[in-house]
């Protein structure tokens, strides 16, 4: 087959103790799905089902580096567990999701809240805020089989040093089997699609030069420079 220009590259992302790489399809996020995060953003998180918005798999970075983004003045960071998935399918049971699992990272979900709240005051969708270039600086995948599926631990969001996120998974308001079941009924899932599961409280603006350290427990931890 010939290409009239030379297609895309995969965005990959390394998993621990293999030279192999985990090939990324998508990216499914999910909003809102801790209940003092959703409140710190002016929502009542007890009258929610879970809702989902996308960043585009080469707004992955692996360099450690998160470049400052274009036109925005308030860029937040957002530390979450990250889902990898090796089986796809679609109205996956809650009790069969977790099978569906190939590891876990630690993912940021970085994002210009100055233009997210102007698309929230407009009704208008949040992939200006969201899904923008390096917007999604995600660690090494650690396969399931070695750590089984936390669903309890701590994840922490230092900047310079100093935690700004402090939270723990069991504060998850949809677990990890039901995100991916309820994601399941509204997309066809795929091996090699990665879900980032939500933020705790505590999210917060970056400027130039900061050091972010994002850590969930039993899975790792992310070090990335804002430059």
């Amino acid at each position: 087959m010939a290409y009239a220009f030379p297609p895309a590259w995969i965005p990959t992302l390394p998993i621990r103790g293999s030279s192999d790489e985990f090939p990324v399809r998508r990216i499914y996020c999910v909003g809102r799905n801790y209940a003092e995060h959703a409140v710190e953003m002016g929502h009542d998180p007890e009258k929610e089902p879970p809702f989902f918005f996308q960043k585009n798999p080469d707004n992955l970075v692996q360099t450690g580096e998160f470049p400052y983004p274009s036109a925005t003045k308030d860029v937040h960071h957002e530390v979450e567990l990250v889902v990898a998935l090796s089986k796809g399918g679609t109205d996956i049971a809650p009790n069969e999701a977790l099978d569906h699992v190939f590891g876990y990272a630690v993912g940021l979900d970085m994002t210009r809240r100055d233009l997210q709240a102007g698309a929230k005051k407009l009704g208008r969708p949040w992939e200006i805020a969201k899904a923008f270039e390096k917007s999604a600086p995600i660690s090494e995948i650690v396969l399931a089989s070695a750590i089984g599926h936390p669903s309890a631990g701590a994840i922490t969001l230092a900047v310079n040093g100093e935690t700004r996120q402090s939270g723990d998974l069991s504060q998850m308001i949809w677990k990890t089997g039901e995100v991916i079941a309820h994601l399941s009924g509204l997309f066809e899932l795929a091996p090699g699609d990665l879900i980032m599961t939500g933020t705790p409280a505590g999210v917060g603006a970056v400027v130039r030069g900061d050091r972010l350290e994002g850590t969930v427990e039993g899975v790792g931890t992310l070090v990335v420079m804002v430059v």
